[in-house]
């Protein structure tokens, strides 16, 4: 029997990715005793208090045990936490040396979406693939360099440490992990009765890019809002080192330095946020909205919008335009 522990961490942090957590693994299990098997879950949640409230008293989670009574486990979850990082990461330290104790006796790890904060702090994902929320991308890279952040993905998988994107995208993960533990047909089961939609790989159709802004390089700072306010035209990186009186190679690594893209990629994510706003807002064409960030190539433009958000102009147009469909 595997012995999954989810994480109660101290705080007014999220509540939903406890309840469902352990909600869906305790029916992928009863669903396996039904078919014949032994349960191969227990499931239990640990914290380091025997009482957290949540929502200013509203709501309140009692763990099963101590983490301190579980000398080891075989899989960690993590849930997400609130928006104060720092403070979830002080108050919670107990935590996070327990959660590399656990895999350093052979424990799997799995955060949810903001969770990874309180991962990366064990230093476990030092080296590796993570995925978190977008919205919080900017701050975990300042916090943790080392790391390398793909919030592209919705799940990432890697020595037994498993991460996921945003929000309500841990249902995904859930699923991943009762595909792997137990089978497909217990996942697909799962997700027809919580309806979850199987097989998600991406959360870049929901990323709303504000450009890497958390960083003290004035000179790209602006170099940023230059390219912003010159979505339509075709600048060169060139001219714009120039402008700005830095030589190329040491523009690029400045840039790069300072917002994780290259200038080329933040420019074509930039031109394509513009595009996602006026596919959302107008009923211009494609070829219209095409030429207004910039782009004069129609295949061009529909490869560099689907390797950004996963998906096709026109498909994003129907899905997020709601007078297109009336």
């Amino acid at each position: 029997m595997k012995h999954i522990t989810i994480l109660v961490p101290d705080g007014p942090n999220n509540l939903s990715s406890i309840i469902g957590s352990y909600k869906i693994l305790s029916r992928a299990n009863a669903y396996w005793q039904e078919n014949g098997h032994e349960a191969l879950f227990k499931i239990e949640l640990a914290g380091i208090s025997d009482e957290v409230n949540y929502y200013d008293g509203l709501f309140s989670v009692k763990p099963h045990r101590h983490i301190s009574s579980i000398s080891r486990t075989n899989l960690v979850i993590i849930p997400s936490l609130n928006h104060n990082y720092e403070k979830a990461i002080e108050g919670n330290q107990v935590l996070t040396n327990w959660i590399l104790k656990q895999y350093q006796q052979g424990a799997e790890i799995a955060s949810m979406c903001t969770g990874a904060f309180l991962l990366a702090a064990t230093g476990l994902l030092d080296g590796k693939s993570c995925s978190t929320h977008w919205v919080v991308a900017d701050n975990f890279r300042n916090k943790f360099p080392k790391v390398h952040l793909k919030t592209d993905q919705l799940i990432t998988d890697e020595n037994g440490i498993y991460t996921n994107g945003g929000a309500y995208s841990f249902l995904n993960l859930l699923l991943y992990l009762i595909e792997k533990n137990l089978d497909r047909q217990t996942a697909i089961y799962c997700a027809k009765v919580f309806q979850i939609e199987m097989d998600r790989h991406s959360q870049s159709s929901f990323i709303i890019f504000k450009g890497q802004k958390l960083h003290s390089d004035e000179m790209v700072k602006e170099a940023q809002c230059y390219l912003e306010n010159n979505l339509n035209q075709k600048i060169a990186v060139e001219d714009l080192s120039a402008r700005f009186a830095v030589g190329r190679r040491n523009f690029d690594r400045r840039f790069i330095k300072a917002t994780g893209n290259t200038p080329i990629e933040y420019l074509q994510r930039a031109k394509i946020e513009s595009a996602k706003r006026a596919f959302e807002t107008s009923r211009k064409s494609i070829n219209e909205v095409m030429y207004e960030v910039g782009y004069a190539d129609a295949k061009a433009f529909r490869e560099v919008f689907r390797k950004i958000t996963g998906i096709s102009p026109l498909e994003y147009r129907n899905r997020y335009n709601k007078d297109l469909q009336s």
